[in-house]
């Protein structure tokens, strides 16, 4: 299974109506130079940017995006060079996979980068994904340079429906991105090129997965060689635990979370206070450990002792 990630996936699934309401706005002259693209992890939030990124920067160029596919010609010069990083209208800024958090250096890098003078007249971009993860000292820094951009250039900012700053969500305006769990399921089809529901049991996936969720979690199935279609979410979520598959990989650290929150969903509630007084105490846990970055493993130890095993 090849990896699919934002910068190489050419084709945009699914969201057609948000990238044909940017397209609009930016022909318009309406576009927003502060952009806050919000929505749950996996949405395609960063993909739909670099879409609409795309058609802009390739808008004199050979193969030019293709608004009528949703689709980026791969032989375009703004595509290629953005691959290698090498395009001078786009700023990509992401946690550094050795950090925890965006750190000042890198905001102060993009300011320095957008004062030289561009080598074309065409408009300039800042992406930053994972906006959750700027601290303190880059929100500053940022603040400052999202006051008062320079003309013809502009930020998108990916937020994934996380507590931001008031002082920064005020200062961009905000799209909401969502989609039904059918077209969730609709579009991890078709970037797999599969039936997801012939080979991933519904006790998995009947519910809010996100296509980048969904992706990721056949993805996992396969490299692990684990019947997804005949193994349900207890037993899923046992083999995740007694194998520390969440030491190995972050994408499933991330889903192991909402596995867990979805698997409260299932339970009948009503009959048990213990149960009601169990959900709400692991919500309020996944809440702090997520949003302090707290170590997660005390967690789903927990939580394997107290529920599963319980």
């Amino acid at each position: 299974m090849n990896e699919i990630k934002p910068i190489n996936q050419t084709k945009l699934f699914g969201l057609n109506k948000f990238i044909n309401e940017l397209i609009q706005l930016y022909e318009n002259n309406n576009l927003p130079n502060k952009i806050l693209l919000s929505g749950q992890k996996g949405l395609g939030k960063s993909t739909l940017a670099h879409h609409f990124i795309n058609y802009v920067l390739s808008k004199n160029e050979k193969f030019s995006y293709s608004v009528s596919d949703c689709e980026i010609n791969n032989e375009n010069h703004s595509y290629k060079t953005i691959l290698n990083g090498s395009n001078p209208n786009l700023i990509l800024i992401d946690v550094i996979p050795e950090k925890k958090f965006i750190d000042i250096n890198q905001i102060r890098e993009m300011i320095s980068n957008l004062s030289k003078s561009s080598f074309n007249n065409k408009p300039r971009f800042v992406l930053i994904d994972n906006i959750e993860f700027l601290n303190l000292n880059s929100i500053n820094a940022l603040l400052k340079i999202l006051e008062e951009p320079s003309q013809n250039i502009f930020f998108i900012l990916i937020n994934n429906n996380k507590k931001i700053l008031p002082t920064l969500s005020s200062r961009c305006i905000n799209f909401r991105i969502s989609l039904t769990s059918k077209e969730s399921l609709n579009i991890a089809n078709n970037l797999l090129n599969e039936k997801l529901d012939e080979t991933i049991n519904k006790d998995l996936i009947n519910y809010y997965l996100t296509p980048g969720n969904i992706y990721n979690l056949a993805k996992f199935g396969k490299l692990n060689q684990y019947d997804l279609l005949n193994l349900n979410l207890k037993e899923f979520l046992k083999i995740i635990f007694k194998n520390s598959h969440y030491k190995k990989n972050d994408l499933i650290k991330y889903l192991i979370f909402d596995f867990i929150e979805f698997y409260f969903t299932k339970l009948d509630l009503s009959f048990s206070t213990k149960f009601h007084d169990k959900h709400d105490y692991f919500l309020k846990k996944i809440s702090e450990t997520k949003r302090f970055n707290l170590d997660e493993e005390s967690l789903f130890m927990e939580f394997e002792d107290k529920i599963l095993n319980g």
